[in-house]
């Protein structure tokens, strides 16, 4: 089985400010702003909701992951990434004339941020097409380009393949009508509590009425865990304690990676909800988003170890 993963592949710049903003930012000066922060410490992750999504289901199944996005003329260094760790980039579509996506953000010693991002080769997206992948049994349209994710979410409903509609940071591209017609489309719904707040609002819908149109809405929260509504019941998933709390950019795109895992095993909601929870755990416990390693056997072992059963 193979899922094909559409969304954004991305370089994250993180730099750390060795002070705080707020004694460099004059309050009665923000209309004519011009500062200027020297960091000594930075450092670029490889990023992006697609590449992150494919790196943490490549663990769990090696053969899995097939992510496709857009990507520009600096590629090179994360292309290499890829092949170092077996991830397929086939359908990932290297355009010469853009840069791939890129993320700067600052970060003061308050742990306020100051984020900049050029989505360069990503408003490409919509030049690639389901239909150049093969055998392809599930999908995730994950944040990508406005149009990329439209056209994607009506591939997959034409090809008949089921999908989870993943908009992410992406949601204030689109408007309520927007929303309902990606809800129509897919086969699951996947939002944070922050991003689920965001389509309630767009859209007047409850969480039960998005359940009655899709065969699950997953709603994550944190260290709250996650809930998961299907037509008949809310399951309550827990969260996992982890090991350290280091960075919590990508576990979100970890969480979908146990998702997909889940659903391609056919498992039942609690278990995959649960793989799921354990995969934020461990990405949670490590700087950058793709720097976290296991083997599937040691991943088994955890989840025994947290659960106390095997799946």
């Amino acid at each position: 089985m193979s899922a094909l993963i559409c969304g954004s592949f991305a370089y994250d710049n993180i730099m750390v400010f060795p002070d705080y903003f707020k004694n460099h930012i004059l309050p009665d000066k923000v209309h004519m702003l011009n500062v200027s922060f020297m960091v000594p410490e930075m450092r670029r992750e490889f990023g992006g909701c697609a590449g992150n999504i494919a790196y943490n289901l490549n663990m769990l199944d090696g053969n899995a992951a097939v992510p496709m996005g857009t990507v520009g003329l600096d590629f090179g260094a994360y292309s290499k990434w890829m092949d170092k760790n077996k991830v397929n980039r086939e359908h990932v579509k290297i355009f010469e004339e853009s840069f791939t996506g890129q993320a700067f953000i600052t970060t003061d010693l308050d742990d306020n941020q100051i984020t900049a991002f050029h989505p360069g080769a990503m408003e490409l997206s919509h030049e690639n097409n389901i239909s150049d992948a093969n055998d392809i049994t599930i999908g995730i349209i994950s944040p990508d380009g406005r149009e990329g994710m439209l056209q994607h979410a009506q591939q997959f409903a034409d090809a008949n393949i089921p999908f989870v509609f993943d908009p992410g940071q992406g949601l204030p591209m689109f408007d309520g009508d927007d929303i309902k017609r990606f809800i129509e489309q897919a086969t699951w719904v996947t939002v944070n509590d922050y991003e689920w707040e965001m389509v309630q609002e767009k859209t007047g819908l409850t969480p039960h009425e998005v359940a009655e149109q899709v065969d699950a809405l997953i709603i994550t929260r944190g260290a709250e865990g996650s809930h998961i509504y299907v037509k008949d019941k809310r399951h309550e998933i827990p969260s996992v304690k982890p090991e350290a709390i280091k960075d919590p950019t990508g576990c979100g795109d970890a969480y979908r990676a146990g998702l997909l895992f889940g659903l391609m095993n056919e498992f039942d909601w609690e278990t995959t909800g649960c793989i799921a929870s354990l995969m934020g755990s461990i990405k949670i416990a490590h700087q950058g988003s793709q720097n976290h390693f296991f083997t599937f056997d040691e991943f088994k072992d955890r989840f025994k170890e947290n659960f106390e059963y095997s799946f």
